[in-house]
């Protein structure tokens, strides 16, 4: 179903302001997917793991400690580069107890001090009141 005039010319206002407020993550949006990157850089992490893992063997075989450290650390690299880029790959969303509750105590973080809005609440909700009046 095709865009009215009104609703292209919103669409196009929020993309300006999106621009205007953050021009990096506007340009990072643009370039493509993000979840594609993560899925490479998950499995660089799980190809290094299983270097390493090589690497540490040999290590061990022919007695040479630096070789099994060298294989050690290529493992720990493969695998946290893994952990860090499991949830952006799998776009995995983890159930938090902020999420649960709502309301003003989820839009708090620690110490009671308000967070910061993501992008898309602040424009959803601009749109709204623009809407509105």
């Amino acid at each position: 179903m095709p865009l009215s005039e009104h609703e292209q010319r919103l669409l196009e206002q929020i993309e300006r302001a999106l621009v205007d407020d953050d021009p990096k993550f506007a340009s990072s949006v643009r370039t493509g997917d993000r979840r594609l990157k993560a899925r490479r850089k998950l499995q660089l992490g799980a190809l290094l793991v299983l270097v390493g893992l090589a690497v540490l063997v040999g290590g061990a075989v022919a007695p040479s400690v630096p070789l099994g450290v060298l294989g050690f650390l290529v493992m720990f690299g493969g695998a946290a580069l893994g952990v860090l880029n499991y949830r952006s790959a799998t776009g995995v969303v983890e159930a938090g107890p902020a999420g649960a509750r709502g309301g003003a105590t989820a839009a708090r973080g620690r110490g009671g001090k308000p967070r910061k809005q993501p992008l898309k609440n602040r424009l959803e909700e601009r749109f709204r009141r623009r809407y509105d009046q």
